[in-house]
This record gives C-alpha cells, structure tokens and sequence, in this order.
C-alpha cells in the first residue's frame, strides 16, 4: 500500500504513542511537528544514498548567463534536483569536471547529462523505504512531542538500523559497477 507525506508522518506518531494526523494544519502539536520535520528528514533520507528508485537522469538546459570563473558554461539544475551523482557529455551520464553553485552546474562542456537523486512522489516509495523513513521520522518527533530522550535515543538507534536495511535492499537491485578504462585491465588483454 502507497503511503502518503500524512500516512508516513501518522505511523511514525504511533510509534511514539502520539495521535495520527488527517491534516498537516489540523491545528495539534503533532501536526506542527510533523508540518515542520517531514520534508527536511524524508529529503536528508533521500540525499544519504544514490537509491535505485530516486535516481535519474536529465539533459541540462543550458543558462544565458556564464560562470566567473573556471568553467565555460552553466545549466539549469532540475526542480526536483537533491543531489548529483555524476555528469557527463552527449551519451554519457559520467566522465565530465562540474561544479555545483547554488541552483546550477558549471561545466566546461556545451551540453550536460546529469545522473542525480531527485526527489520521488511519497506514493512511489518502496516498502523498504518507507519503513527507514518512518523510524527517522519517529525519532525526529520524539523529542519536541515526548521530552524523552532516552526513547529518542533508542528510536535513533533503530532508525539507523532500519536505513541499513534499507539500504542493503537498494544495493540489490542493480549489478554493481566494474572498472572501466583500467589500464592493467587493458594490458593484460594484449
């Protein structure tokens, strides 16, 4: 079942034995909470890896205003852009020098294919995933909706737990990358 930003906020809240919400302005300490908390755990969540199901790739759109120095061109990031992985020219998603600065990537190249995380619908989030976020969220709420930081502590410590798990599920689903371009690798064939 797709939870939504309500649904993972109203299960992280059970966890600590708080209310479950219906609304982010419903008005209750545990909506202000949830409200203020959400999006800045689940986007530091999706940033800490490159997961399988928020990674993408985009040809840049290139800015009208140059970089100062260093580079020959910027680009436009896109909206849902949380963190690059990669750039790289015409075909290739990897391979090019860039720099990040502010909302745009400079690169020396006149087009950009980024290989980025972005920032995925809540409803499109594996099971895996939600679970990991709903324990960040939980211990997150813990301390403004409680005042227990002993409970915080622990909720912290299964929150990890359960990222790792999260994150061992992830690295599954794709083949791991091998050397390219080594030059002993390429000796040895010849």
């Amino acid at each position: 079942m797709a939870l939504t930003a309500i649904g993972l906020c109203s299960r992280a809240l059970l966890k600590i034995g708080a209310t479950p919400l219906t609304s982010f302005d419903e008005g209750t300490a545990e909506a202000e909470v949830a409200a203020a908390l959400y999006a800045p755990t689940r986007d530091a969540l999706l940033s800490a890896r490159a997961w399988s199901f928020a990674t993408a790739q985009a040809v840049l759109p290139r800015l009208a205003t140059e970089p100062v120095a260093d580079y020959a061109h910027a680009f436009q990031l896109p909206a849902d852009f949380l963190r690059a992985l990669s750039a790289g020219a015409a075909s290739r998603g990897r391979g090019l020098d860039y720099r990040i600065a502010g909302r745009a990537l400079h690169a020396g190249s006149s087009s950009v294919v980024l290989t980025y995380v972005y920032r995925p619908a809540e409803e499109d989030f594996p099971a895996f995933f939600d679970q990991a976020l709903i324990a960040r969220l939980a211990a997150e709420f813990c301390i403004p909706l409680t005042e227990n930081s002993s409970r915080a502590d622990g909720l912290h410590q299964l929150a990890e737990a359960e990222f790792r798990r999260a994150r061992l599920i992830d690295a599954q689903q794709d083949v791991q990358p091998g050397f390219e371009d080594f030059s002993l690798i390429e000796a040895r064939g010849a």
